[in-house]
């Protein structure tokens, strides 16, 4: 059920099993490129900093994720995590997207997120960095499970 009342597991205290369930469970609601659908992963007061932009509840999430993939165009996007305690994950991720212009980037990047007791995020601070790339390095063109592509260390 889509709702703020229904808790959103795994909840914490995360184990490696349940820590990694969460992380594939953010991917995917993000791939579906719907904020409205993505917003009931987070606290109704959830903040956030997305590179230099913070947001604070799900009402500026929404707003942020429209405008964000109105831009970004192609969005297809890889979370993988790295670290985790009781109720904190660390992601490393990559997504690709074009521009209305057609070039296609490649964003790197990190996040830490803080997650309440209903297993919603509490917090989210992300930094990443946008690299051009053609449409012949792409990684996640369509029909690509995007959790088989091999990453290599080259872009860790």
């Amino acid at each position: 059920m889509n709702d703020f009342t229904t808790p959103r597991g795994p909840l914490p205290p995360f184990t490696l099993e349940t820590a990694q369930k969460k992380v594939k469970a953010a991917q995917d609601a993000w791939n579906t490129k719907n904020p409205h659908i993505i917003k009931y992963g987070y606290t109704p007061d959830s903040i956030w900093r997305n590179r230099g932009h913070f947001c604070r509840g799900t009402d500026e999430i929404v707003e942020f994720l429209t405008k964000k993939w109105e831009v970004e165009n192609g969005y297809r996007l890889r979370k993988e995590m790295f670290a985790f305690t009781d109720n904190k994950i660390a992601v490393q991720f990559w997504y690709e997207w074009h521009g209305t212009e057609g070039q296609w980037w490649r964003t790197y990047g990190l996040e830490d997120w803080t997650f309440a007791e209903d297993g919603r995020m509490r917090k989210r601070q992300m930094s990443g960095n946008d690299v051009k790339i053609s449409d012949e390095e792409r990684w996640f063109k369509e029909g690509v499970d995007v959790n088989t592509v091999d990453i290599s260390e080259k872009h860790w």
